[in-house]
């Protein structure tokens, strides 16, 4: 991995990443922060459309397109997929890196939890390094956080990347 501040969001399916990963990188934002995000799929993905030009091109071969637009662009390569630190290679400089998923990569990872009768994950992963849940868990004696309390999670998070 890189010297940046890099702090993961991980847990189930529909447990709310999502939301808390959105929720932060607002709270950052708002704090002054440049904030960049990576979020893990465990599905092929494609932010492309059939019959689109980009689409065509890759559908032809191209092993890269660049989409480009007057406020964006995005670049589809078709390769296996990049392990973590290939992925952050490639991102501009940001003062912290949120990173959805990912659960068994060795950052520091917040596990958010949408019911008590959820298979934890803490205690297999040592670097997952706190709770997100709106119950206490009995399993851990990790912080654990309210989801809805983004200001502290933020804290927490600010202060363990330094």
């Amino acid at each position: 991995m890189s010297a940046r501040r890099i702090f993961g969001v991980t847990g189930w399916k529909n447990a709310g990443k999502t939301t808390l990963t959105e929720r932060l990188v607002a709270e950052f934002v708002r704090r002054g922060w440049r904030v960049s995000t990576i979020k893990h799929a465990h599905h092929d993905i494609d932010i492309d459309r059939e019959g689109t030009d980009s689409y065509r091109h890759r559908a032809a071969g191209a092993g890269e397109v660049a989409l480009v637009g007057g406020r964006r662009y995005a670049i589809m390569r078709e390769t296996p997929e990049p392990s973590i630190s290939e992925v952050l290679a490639r991102l501009s400089p940001a003062d912290l890196v949120l990173i959805e998923g990912y659960k068994h990569e060795p950052h520091l990872k917040i596990e958010v939890r949408a019911s008590p009768e959820a298979t934890p994950l803490a205690p297999g992963d040592p670097a997952i390094v706190a709770v997100a849940a709106d119950f206490q868990p009995t399993d851990t004696d990790l912080p654990w956080f309210h989801r809805d309390d983004i200001g502290a999670i933020a804290d927490f998070m600010a202060d363990r990347t330094g």
